[in-house]
């Protein structure tokens, strides 16, 4: 396959402390914990939204618009992701997270429904703002293990997402709706850190955006990226389904509430040690494989939930769990090795863009489960997975390691 890399984009950290202390990466914890912050400011609603609908007296027919209004914002990171490529610096990282705990605060001091969706379109676009310029700089400060550390990388937002409706919860509980401000004060409070120790991306010079020309549009490439945004999204769709779809068939099969909401709780909370997993092993046993043999195994261990017993049932959700988020950090490492050029919007498509079109496609489930029943809705997501295995001998088998790099600017001129 023809992927070009740039000069520039070497695989040396472009941090001292990065590459004097491989014991204690600093840039990288320092973007994981911005990723804590801004995947729990956009996070917390949830836990939240019924005192919220309360307050504001907003119908139960439009929580759909509700949550939407912060959903759709994700189509926005690949427009953030081509502007991060061409201006580089951290300025969607820092003004991401500023932004998303400004407006995480305002949603407890919003008059009324209206004002709400104003406030959530701008806490879901600081999100979308944030990732693909914070997903380029994470493989920036990493000299090795590319995979692992973006895993590390992941599973901080994933706990924001875990922790922050809960912190949300209590501060409302206690001291009312607009008491959500607290929630911003570790942001102010360590902005100082995440400024200091988060490096600039660098943009790239009109010569190298040239020279990646050839390969950005080639086709081999071209049809790579459009089978692992394919990929993505079938397994967004899976995630959604999912999240949305398991407690309803618990519920529907007589089991408690509590019992469905565990099944979400299992799910995620399990997935996290699969995003470390995934990465681990992503570096040891190649991209490509753990893409193809972790969509098998989510399409044969939701099949296997579906016909089993209760036993069987928490086994193979735990596993569904690990597989099921195994291939996030690599996703976003092949779509960034696709576009060498342009690595932020490659992250945006590969996680942001794929996740927005999963969401819709989701949208669509709803009259299924209606007409053929909850498990209707499951069984297809079986049948997603499973197809999601044809796209995997389309994407790059080799990582930004086996790409050789132009040696001189003779031979950059001789790839134009």
């Amino acid at each position: 396959m023809a992927y070009i890399s740039q000069p520039g984009f070497e695989l040396e950290p472009s941090s001292p402390s990065a590459a004097a202390t491989s014991e204690l990466n600093w840039p990288l914890l320092s973007l994981t914990w911005a990723h804590f912050l801004n995947d729990g400011a956009a996070n917390f609603l949830p836990g939240v939204l019924p005192a919220i609908l309360v307050a504001l007296g907003i119908d139960l027919k439009l929580v759909g618009t509700v949550m939407a209004a912060l959903l759709v914002c994700q189509a926005l990171q690949p427009v953030f992701g081509w502007l991060a490529d061409r201006w580089g610096g951290r300025a969607f990282i820092v003004v991401g997270v500023v932004a998303g705990a400004t407006a995480g605060a305002l949603v407890g001091l919003v008059p009324n429904y209206w004002s709400l969706i104003v406030v959530l379109v701008l806490l879901g676009t600081a999100n979308a703002m944030f990732h693909p310029q914070a997903l380029a700089c994470v493989r920036q400060v990493t000299s090795h293990g590319f995979a692992f550390a973006m895993s590390v990388f992941l599973v901080g937002g994933e706990l924001g997402r875990a922790i922050w409706p809960l912190l949300a919860g209590l501060a409302v509980t206690h001291f009312g709706l607009r008491a959500l401000w607290l929630l911003a004060l570790p942001a102010v409070f360590t902005l100082p850190l995440i400024v200091g120790k988060t490096p600039p991306v660098r943009s790239h010079t009109m010569q190298e955006r040239q020279c990646a020309r050839k390969a950005k549009y080639d086709k081999t490439a071209m049809i790579a990226l459009l089978a692992l945004v394919a990929y993505c999204t079938l397994h967004a769709v899976l995630l959604y389904s999912l999240s949305t779809f398991l407690p309803l068939l618990w519920s529907a099969e007589g089991g408690s509430l509590i019992g469905g909401a565990t099944t979400v709780t299992v799910l995620l909370t399990v997935g996290n040690l699969g995003n470390l997993a995934g990465g681990y092993l992503a570096d040891r046993l190649g991209r490509r494989f753990l893409v193809g043999v972790a969509a098998a195994l989510c399409a044969f261990l939701l099949g296997l939930f579906l016909m089993g017993t209760s036993p069987i049932r928490w086994v193979s959700l735990g596993a569904l769990g690990l597989a099921a988020f195994s291939t996030m950090p690599v996703r976003v490492l092949i779509a960034q090795d696709i576009l060498p050029d342009n690595h932020c919007l490659g992250s945006a498509l590969a996680l942001g863009f794929s996740n927005a079109l999963g969401a819709l496609a989701v949208m669509a489930f709803g009259p299924i489960a209606v007409r053929w029943g909850i498990d209707s809705v499951l069984w297809l997501n079986v049948i997603l997975s499973a197809i999601s295995v044809v796209a995997v001998p389309l994407l790059p088998e080799e990582s930004l390691e086996d790409v050789i790099l132009p040696e001189s600017d003779e031979t950059l001129e001789n790839t134009v």
